[in-house]
């Protein structure tokens, strides 16, 4: 039994014998951070690190992958826009200073050693860059009058992860719903922390104020400048009343525009130069008609 155990151990270790000389041979490459995130204008590490190699000198390259593959480290030097704010770290490892939006995207560390069987490797790191907000666009309503809707808009478009919205009155934070804090019980509005949207169903005095919005992600926050949002009641007494007079005007275009037809005012005369009113006819004169002659007249009492 023995020495059957040592045949079956002998032949187990000549058929694993090529796959671990295989794995000695072949060069490998690991990472401590796949997925890197940085804040913008911060120092951004990718990491790439050589596991195993045979090859003493390997070739070491860096390319961003996008719709156009760009060269970062190639032969033995930084490339393009990293040549001053880029450099090598641990021999494969790749540091960018002063970390910019569009650096983000995914890096392919490539190596290429000639003395291993496996003779090259790759790894991706993927790098986000977080962004701080910008100053919102606040649109804000002037004046609006009571029971009527509005809403008010605050528009972020900078900041990476998309910032969330908090809207203020008089420089105190508006909850989500108006319903859930009795303080605000006599409003009627909902606040989007995702749109950046403020919006009332009716508008109350109550809702008169100065109004500013805050952007913010978990880089840093931004806020619009107040605008003032005014609530006014409708007078709706004189609005009848001014209906009334204008229609009183109205009417009393219209009768003096028929008196003045009925007097002739409007009644123009006009005679052609060359026009001419037959003379009237005596009675008792018959005219008739000849072409010599043209037009004699004759009484009726004439006898032939």
């Amino acid at each position: 039994m023995a020495l059957r155990r040592r045949v079956l151990l002998s032949l187990l270790l000549l058929l694993l014998l090529p796959l671990l000389s295989y794995r000695i041979l072949a060069v490998e490459l690991t990472s401590t951070n796949m997925h890197p995130v940085v804040q913008e204008f911060q120092r951004a590490e990718l990491s790439c690190l050589i596991a195993t190699t045979n090859t003493a000198h390997p070739r070491i390259e860096w390319k961003k992958i996008g719709k156009e593959t760009s060269y970062v480290f190639y032969g033995g030097k930084m490339q393009g826009t990293w040549v001053n704010r880029a450099q090598l770290h641990s021999r494969t490892s790749l540091i960018i200073f002063n970390v910019t939006r569009e650096d983000k995207g995914i890096y392919r560390c490539e190596v290429v050693a000639p003395e291993d069987q496996n003779i090259g490797a790759e790894i991706n790191i993927n790098l986000t860059v977080h962004v701080k907000p910008v100053a919102p666009r606040c649109r804000v309503p002037q004046s609006v009058p009571v029971g009527k809707s509005a809403t008010l808009y605050c528009q972020e478009k900078e900041g990476f992860p998309e910032p969330t919205y908090t809207w203020y009155r008089n420089s105190e934070p508006l909850p989500m719903d108006s319903k859930s804090s009795p303080k605000f019980q006599n409003s009627s509005f909902t606040i989007n922390t995702k749109t950046g949207t403020l919006a009332f169903s009716e508008v109350q005095k109550g809702d008169t104020g100065r109004y500013h919005c805050i952007a913010s992600n978990n880089v840093g926050s931004a806020q619009c400048e107040e605008q003032e949002m005014e609530v006014y009641d409708l007078n709706i007494a004189g609005i009848i009343g001014g209906v009334l007079v204008v229609l009183l005007v109205l009417l009393l275009i219209t009768v003096g525009i028929c008196c003045a037809y009925r007097k002739g005012v409007f009644v123009i005369n006009k005679q052609n130069g060359n026009s001419y009113k037959t003379p009237a006819k005596p009675d008792g004169v018959n005219y008739i008609r000849t072409d010599e002659e043209g037009d004699f007249r004759h009484k009726s009492s004439f006898v032939i």
